[in-house]
């Protein structure tokens, strides 16, 4: 894939100066810890995890690729996410386990991925370190969808979810306190999919590395 011949690429070398390069993976422990405090697991180290944010360049600008888990699976069940999983074995890095579960889950090619950097490490409550790796995938992509995965893939405006205004936080019971999550308000082509907890705290993340460049 060729990155310089998309005019809906021109920000993609802005967006990759606001990240973390791919020969420095980020080492520390999650920039969300002190909220988890307390909320987190037992003593066991956290699971290491990588997704893939995928942003697909269009006429209207660049779109970031989202899914909704099956309802069934054990964590995160029918909430909306980024492509992704435990980083297994036999993956080299991050960056291969967020291609090698992009893959499996919602049937883009490797070919069609082009990693650019991570953004900073995030614990999630359910145990895991997620590494987000921020890639451009080709527009002419076909989510096949594993149905034992993934319910639904779908595409939201990057604009409007870096936009300030889009994002909220919310008050939450959980481990018997009250914690404040983030979450977008309802985007006017997908207004049934919730995004928020973890996906919205990535977005976060990577709307805050990219306004540190001004």
């Amino acid at each position: 894939m060729n990155l310089t011949s998309d005019p809906a690429l021109m920000d993609v070398p802005r967006i990759q100066l606001a990240l973390h390069p791919l020969h420095a993976v980020p080492l520390s422990r999650g920039w969300n810890h002190r909220e988890l405090i307390g909320l987190l697991p037992g003593n066991a180290p956290a699971a290491e995890a990588a997704v893939l944010l995928g942003l697909v360049p269009r006429g209207t600008g660049l779109q970031v690729v989202l899914t909704r888990r099956n309802d069934g699976l054990r964590n995160h069940a029918g909430q909306v996410s980024f492509p992704g999983g435990r980083i297994e074995a036999d993956d080299a890095d991050a960056v291969a386990a967020a291609v090698r579960e992009t893959v499996e889950e919602i049937g883009v090619h490797a070919d069609q991925i082009v990693p650019l950097g991570y953004l900073d490490p995030l614990l999630t409550v359910t145990g895991f370190r997620v590494l987000p790796v921020v890639a451009v995938i080709a527009e002419d992509y076909v989510a096949i969808p594993d149905p034992s995965e993934v319910a639904a893939v779908f595409e939201v405006s990057l604009q409007f979810l870096l936009s300030p205004g889009s994002l909220q936080s919310v008050e939450l019971g959980f481990g018997g306190r009250l914690r404040r999550v983030h979450e977008f308000r309802p985007y006017r082509h997908a207004p049934d999919q919730r995004i928020w907890g973890a996906t919205a705290s990535m977005l976060l993340n990577f709307r805050d590395r990219l306004e540190a460049l001004r």
